[in-house]
Order: structure tokens, then sequence, then C-alpha cells
């Protein structure tokens, strides 16, 4: 097992406060002009990476310590944990005046997200993950608990607008776990850029931005993680441009019976059991980290339906038992395990 997996399985749900260790870099000289260098170090309960194609050293140097700064700074503001965060702050109150553009830049598009899939990508559901966190370990919460948690869950009732961003129900809570991680990405991805370097890749824990190719002639390559930890990768993709985001209910439960993971159905309070994990590609980590949660919900069919709606946009499928389903689109992009070893 590796060590972001090893992380993963340990971590919390939703950002973690640490203290942020120093960067470490792995540079590799590929031509007198050209150096790739690495950069990693825990963050967002994970390990995050960000691997740069720059001209010197000290250009990916300065870059990877500014994408970083980035994800500092915006996880501050978005963390449902950190007691001083916007996000918190609005929690507590049910209502937040002035909420910082950052706050307003991703939980509108959670909205948006929540209309598109007709309710099954819902950021309020942190009162059903309130409970869980709090009756585990121990017993499971009855189906009643359950009901009045997931009553006051419902995205329409938050209405937002540029100074203002209210609950319309008492005890509802907003939790960006399934969105706020791709929104950092890109922004780590816009510090790269403004520095300069124009191929990259970033890796949050499987949420991965790409831009450029890794060298001429031969594009960034993703595997998609094996749910079921056997070692194998259900597939492996070509990446040029955009993002890949991953969602499973396989690493984080609550309960010893598995009957409750991080991802919730917030039409019942259970976690999906249908799907294994969602892996999708959209321009975004933005995109492709809530479409991924989306789809997970949706299940199968209804997820695979909603991609094809779509252009830009792709999935892979893994179903309880492993059974792999992919959408038109990701044909075009995979290269396949074999081929990547070979």
């Amino acid at each position: 097992m590796g060590s972001a997996e090893t992380l993963s399985r340990l971590r919390n749900l939703g950002f973690q406060e640490v203290t942020a260790p120093p960067l470490s870099f792995e540079p590799v000289r590929l031509r007198r002009d050209c150096v790739e260098l690495t950069g990693t170090r825990p963050a967002l309960g994970t390990l995050v990476s960000v691997t740069a194609i720059a001209s010197s050293a000290a250009q990916g140097e300065t870059a990877i310590a500014g994408a970083f700064d980035q994800l500092d700074r915006l996880a501050a503001i978005l963390s449902r944990y950190e007691p001083a965060s916007a996000l918190s702050t609005l929690n507590d109150a049910g209502h937040l005046t002035g909420p910082p553009p950052e706050l307003l830049a991703v939980v509108e598009p959670a909205l948006h997200f929540y209309a598109l899939s007709g309710g099954a990508f819902d950021v309020t559901v942190k009162p059903v993950l309130d409970l869980l966190g709090a009756r585990f370990p121990g017993s499971a919460p009855s189906a009643g608990e359950l009901r009045d948690a997931a009553a006051r869950v419902g995205a329409h009732h938050v209405a937002t607008d540029r100074r203002r961003i209210e609950f319309a129900r008492a005890g509802m809570g907003v939790t960006l776990d399934g969105i706020a991680k791709g929104y950092i990405v890109d922004r780590m991805a816009d510090a790269l850029a403004r520095h300069g370097i124009r191929r990259f890749l970033i890796d949050a824990g499987g949420d991965i931005r790409v831009r450029g190719v890794k060298r001429p002639g031969r594009p960034w390559t993703v595997a998609v993680r094996d749910p079921s930890h056997q070692g194998a990768f259900p597939d492996v993709i070509e990446l040029r441009g955009g993002a890949v985001a991953t969602s499973g209910g396989y690493e984080r439960f609550f309960d010893p019976a598995r009957r409750f993971h991080h991802i919730i159905n917030p039409a019942s309070g259970f976690s999906p059991t249908v799907t294994w994990s969602v892996s999708v590609v959209a321009p975004t980590a933005l995109t492709a980290d809530a479409l991924a949660t989306t789809v997970f919900v949706l299940g199968p069919e209804a997820g695979l339906t909603l991609l094809e709606t779509l252009p830009s946009c792709a999935g892979l499928i893994v179903e309880a038992g492993g059974v792999q389903r992919r959408s038109s689109r990701w044909s075009r992009l995979s290269i396949g395990q074999e081929e990547c070893i070979a």
C-alpha cells in the first residue's frame, strides 16, 4: 500500500488543520534548459503532489511553493473543521454576510450540480455526517434519527448572492468535501500558470489536474485506482489537459459493518452500495470532483445517462463486485493497463 493510500485510510472526513512541513523537491534534469521538479507534502487530509516542467530549478521551486500557498489560503476558508473558517462561521450562524468570493465560488457551483443531478449532489448533508460521527464507534443511528437528520438536508434551502449566504431552515449545515478539493486544485493550477509553468500535473489524493505533456509526444498518464486493492488498475488514461477525479466508498467508513461511508445519498441518509468507485474526466477539477460524487450517488444507469449529456466529460464506474462501465467518450482517453506497462 502506498503512502498516499495509507494516509487516506487514516484521515478524518474533510480537511484537517496541520502545520505545513517544508517542501522538499525532487529535480530531474531533462535538458540544459528544462528541468522536472516534484514537490509533495501532506495537505487536505491526503498527500498533495505537484510536478512541474520548468526552465530552471528556481522557477519550478517558486511556482510549486506558490501553488501550495494557494492551497493553504483556500483550505483556511473552506474547511468545516477550522473554527475560524468562513464555512464554519456560516454553519454556526446559518447565515454569512459578506462571504469571501472563494466561498461563493464553491457554493454556487455546488447548487448548480444539485439542480443538474436532481438533488443527488447535495452539500447540505452535513447533519447526516454529524450524526454518524457522533454515533460511531458505537451503535448505528436509528431509522428515526436518520430521518430527522435527512429532514435538515436540501440545497434548495440555501440562498446566495454576492452579499450573503443563508440557510432557510434551522439546523442546516454545509460540507464542501465533494467539491472544494477540486476547486483548490484548479486554483493551484492557476498559480503555476502565473509563474510561467505550462506543463504540470497536480495530484491531491486522486483529484488530478494536468496541462501540456510530460515529454514531447508523451501525454501525462493517470492510473485509475483499484477499489478492491488487488493491485491491478481498472484503466490507465492519457491526458494533455483538464482533470480527473475519483470518488469511492471503499476507504473511509464510520462503522465496522461498512454500511456508512463518507458519501451520503441525501434522499435516504444512507450510503450508496451499488457502486465501488467513479472516475470522471472533465475540463476542471471542480467539475470532475463534483460529478464523480454525483454519479456515485445516482448509480450506474442514471449516472452514465447524465455523463452522456455532458460533451466535455467522460466517466468510468466500477460497480460492487468489480463490473466496469464506461461512458462513450471514455474510450478516447484509455490506453489500457497492458499498453502502459509495455
